[in-house]
């Protein structure tokens, strides 16, 4: 096998142990650049070229590496280039949302090779993992992918997620949070678990609209405030991983209960359910609105895209509502911006989908609460890949996880 487990690994020699690792290096370094020479390959990983070559030659027997085509010269005849075969490796992505999961396969090119797959479910359900694991084998089945080729599995969730041990302990059963544990039993993998903000921070990192900068904040806005934070061109999470609970700060001092039991946090006035929760209130009291003649007899059917469809449309309730709760984010995003100082903020998330209806109640908020030589750096750009962000960062965070040093569930 090209990849083999710590388990396998303990029993090389040390010989092929140090030539396992450097196999390792030359994958790594094939994945992140996709296209190199023997010779960039060579100095990359400070061995000689002819012994460069021979590793590669074993990596293209062992069918991991192809030939690419010709690089430029420089002086000389023109070199080879070699790249990762897109088909030697996949990894199995998950999404674990607040009522769904979304689940599919890339390939070692960072290309999806299935459909995005959802499944009703959440993360306290109790057969979570039975779920995850009959949907991703439908996938590899119908994609024809040989299953030993898949070589890690990655979840994001929300909730306050070590990813070192793959425990949630946002999930309300303590027999339930370990599902780091559980993933790696049923699947038989190699499993990465992390918290939704985390990964679509990653995500927005290396494909989307934080790719130029060292240091960004994304903000998953939806049923909660999660967010991700790239500091000094790395994924931070905090001295226990849990940095980012960015819907907890506190800023109405006898605000509305919250779920994780404190009053007035920024999740209450600033989320899709304070979205909805208005829009309710406005329905019951017989505002004159779009959203009276269509949901006055089934409330339990509206959702926040319909306040901001609403809103697109014209009506001035739902501009209203979408104008309140972009001045209470902006609030919670002016701490943000003068404690961290970043380049650029991105948004993702279905509220992020009502652009200028948040976006100018946010900068007027800013331009109350912010020192001017803070905020004048910094940009806020909605997300152009937020449908799949998370997805992404996950499958580049597993990438990196099997082909290098990434912390490993234990």
């Amino acid at each position: 096998m090209i990849l083999i487990t710590k388990e396998e690994a303990k029993h090389l020699s040390i010989n092929n142990l140090k030539r396992y690792r450097l196999r390792k290096m030359v994958l790594r370094y094939l994945y992140e650049e996709r296209f190199v020479s023997a010779a960039e390959v060579s100095q990359k990983i400070s061995v000689s070229l002819p012994t460069t070559k021979t590793l590669l030659d074993e990596l293209i027997a062992l069918g991991a590496v192809m030939t690419s085509g010709i690089g430029d010269s420089r002086g000389g005849r023109k070199p080879a280039l070699y790249s990762l075969v897109a088909g030697a490796f996949y990894v199995i992505t998950i999404g674990i949302e607040h009522y769904s999961a979304k689940i599919a396969i890339f390939n070692s090119h960072n290309e999806l090779v299935t459909e995005v797959r959802t499944v009703q479910t959440n993360v306290n359900h109790p057969d979570l993992a039975e779920k995850l694991h009959t949907v991703s084998m439908e996938l590899i089945h119908e994609a024809r992918i040989d299953d030993s080729k898949i070589v890690a599995v990655g979840v994001y969730m929300p909730g306050l997620v070590n990813s070192v041990t793959g425990i949630n302990y946002a999930i309300k059963n303590e027999a339930y949070q370990n599902i780091g544990k559980t993933l790696k039993k049923r699947f038989g993998k190699t499993i990465y678990i992390d918290n939704d903000a985390r990964m679509q921070a990653l995500g927005e990192f290396i494909f989307g609209k934080a790719q130029d900068s060292r240091n960004a904040l994304v903000i998953n806005w939806s049923w909660g405030l999660g967010l991700g934070m790239i500091l000094n061109g790395q994924l931070y999470g905090g001295s226990t991983g849990f940095a980012g609970e960015f819907g907890h700060i506190k800023l109405e001092e006898n605000g509305i209960l919250c779920y994780c039991g404190k009053r007035g946090c920024l999740e209450t006035i600033a989320s899709s359910q304070s979205i909805l929760n208005m829009a309710i209130s406005g329905i019951e009291d017989g505002t004159i609105t779009q959203l009276t003649t269509r949901f006055k007899d089934n409330l339990s059917t509206l959702n926040p895209e319909d306040v901001v469809n609403a809103a697109r449309a014209g009506d001035e309730f739902s501009i209203s509502i979408l104008n309140k709760v972009g001045n209470s984010f902006g609030k919670g995003l002016a701490v943000l911006i003068q404690l961290l100082n970043p380049e650029i903020i991105v948004l993702g998330g279905p509220i992020s989908k009502a652009q200028q209806f948040i976006l100018t109640p946010i900068q007027q908020t800013l331009n109350q609460d912010c020192l001017e030589k803070i905020s004048s750096i910094v940009r806020i750009e909605i997300s152009e890949i937020d449908d799949h962000s998370g997805l992404l960062g996950l499958c580049a965070r597993l990438f990196q996880k099997v082909l290098g040093d990434v912390t490993e569930v234990k």
